[in-house]
């Protein structure tokens, strides 16, 4: 373990600050990760960086992680034993304050395939700088808790399920979770692997003695059924989406329970989607990643998902609920007639011009209800083709979630990426914008591609951009990272040279 050193450097002329810490004296493990920690806010907290000293025991490997507070000044480290089949770690902040390190990959090099588990998570409390395995519960069919110290093998819990199955014709399904105003909430239903039913939401206090429980799907069959979608939870109620199916009919209503009691505080229907949009308003998939569709205020929660029409994504929908009077209001915009009023390539289903499609990279939510959707022309991958990007398509919608502008930001065609996009942080308040994107673009008299960074703000509805170069040496990597507002961290490295910096840069905006 090396002495946390702190250096300073001026750097690049192009930004008006600089400020540089070089990972590789930190610690003398490899370093192998480092995330941005944000609080249960979306609040930047610092950042955490790892490293890896190689297998420890039969079960374990060391790391050492290192603290960095938002100005890149390391404020702790600590050695500790992880899971031998955890790569890395990615960190981020709970509502205790405590830094959580969840695997972020599986390392199945170390460990016979038999015997392959998965890694648990550690916890950090920065107030001490102590490191522990992350407590988990399993709630019993009897009703009983039951503290999982060791996690078991993928053997061992397949071969489990199977004599449960065969025993009693169904699997017990359960999860807990910790709440942030003390004692637990847990999940349960029977898996009867075609259908599932006896379901049950509960909350236990401190001590895991159950407060209340509320039960559906009691009866469910494979045709009959009733699934329950949490959208969103604070002290005093729940907010959920249930679904009713009998047969092919399906209703959908809002229901709200009281956190106190369990009881139904409201069951409203929720009205104006198709069944299919209504059904995946809860979530938003595109290129196989989860993006953060929903956002809550202080009197309402908005979602944002894609609007279907026969089963097709034909564009967006939004759904927001009141938290006084727990209504729902329901809008959509299609890419026709709504987008192609402003970007006419686009067809019904998403696709624009030469086979590409517009891929969603991000959403923003305003206060007054406005919702900025990112896309991104996208090609994807032939069987004698690379996938391809090309322009990012940001379009704006007012508080009605009537399209208001759509912003085409043109930019070289990329190949073998799925994406230029970076991140965005939300300005003054929540009530602005910035997103960043990177593009490779041909010098006019050298002909040679140089790297740019794209800042884009949409400040009070309106748009602007800075391009910023950003020099790479030979064989040399920069990758940015989120920052303070108002800066942008880039890390710089080459693996050979045992090259890792990373730098604070103020932007102009």
């Amino acid at each position: 373990m090396k002495k946390i050193t702190l250096l300073v450097f001026g750097l690049i002329q192009t930004f008006a600050f600089s400020q540089t810490q070089d990972l590789t004296t930190l610690a003398a493990g490899d370093h192998v990760g480092m995330n941005a920690l944000f609080d249960d806010k979306d609040n930047l907290y610092g950042y955490v960086s790892i490293y890896s000293y190689g297998k420890s025991g039969d079960k374990t490997k060391k790391f050492e992680y290192v603290i960095l507070d938002k100005n890149l000044n390391p404020v702790a480290n600590k050695e500790f034993e992880g899971d031998i089949t955890a790569t890395s770690y990615w960190g981020y902040v709970d509502f205790k304050g405590q830094i959580i390190l969840k695997p972020s990959m599986m390392d199945y090099s170390l460990i016979k395939s038999r015997e392959v588990f998965t890694p648990v998570s550690m916890v950090i409390n920065p107030k001490t700088n102590t490191i522990t395995r992350k407590v988990y519960y399993d709630y019993l069919e009897d009703g009983s808790f039951k503290e999982i110290n060791e996690p078991k093998s993928w053997k061992e819990q397949r071969k489990e399920n199977r004599d449960e199955k065969k025993d009693k014709g169904y699997n017990y399904v359960s999860a807990v979770g910790e709440l942030k105003e003390g004692g637990y909430f847990a999940v349960e239903y029977k898996d009867y692997g075609k259908y599932e039913n006896n379901n049950s939401l509960m909350k236990f206090d401190e001590n895991k003695k159950e407060v209340w429980r509320y039960k559906y799907n009691t009866d469910g069959t494979k045709k009959i059924y009733t699934t329950l979608s949490v959208l969103e939870r604070d002290d005093n109620y729940m907010y959920c989406i249930m679904k009713k199916v009998n047969e092919k009919q399906k209703t959908f209503t809002l229901l709200v329970l009281d956190m106190k009691t369990g009881k139904e505080t409201s069951n409203k229907l929720v009205t104006g989607l198709s069944d299919d949009t209504t059904a995946n308003i809860d979530s938003f998939y595109s290129d196989y990643r989860k993006i953060d569709n929903d956002k809550t205020f202080d009197d309402k929660v908005v979602l944002v998902g894609r609007n279907y029409d026969d089963s097709q994504s034909v564009g967006f929908a939004r759904m927001m609920v009141d938290k006084k009077d727990f209504t729902t209001d329901t809008k959509t915009i299609n890419y026709e007639p709504n987008i192609a009023a402003f970007l006419p390539k686009v067809n019904k289903n998403g696709m624009v011009e030469n086979g590409y499609i517009l891929q969603t990279k991000d959403m923003y939510f305003m206060n007054d209800g406005s919702v900025g959707i990112l896309s991104e022309k996208y090609k994807p991958a032939g069987q004698y083709n690379a996938p391809k990007t090309t322009d990012l398509v940001y379009i704006y919608t007012d508080k009605d979630f009537k399209v208001k502008n759509v912003q085409v930001f043109e930019k070289e065609k990329s190949k073998w990426v799925n994406s230029d996009y970076l991140f965005s942080q939300y300005l003054n308040g929540g009530k602005d914008v910035v997103f960043f994107y990177r593009d490779y673009q041909k010098d006019e008299v050298t002909r040679q591609k140089k790297w740019n960074l794209f800042i884009n703000t949409v400040i009070d509805g309106k748009f602007k951009q800075e391009i910023i170069p950003i020099s790479e040496k030979d064989n040399y990597q920069v990758t940015p990272y989120v920052a303070k507002e108002g800066y942008i961290l880039l890390r710089e490295y080459n693996t050979k040279d045992k090259y890792n910096k990373i730098r604070l840069e103020k932007l102009n905006y």
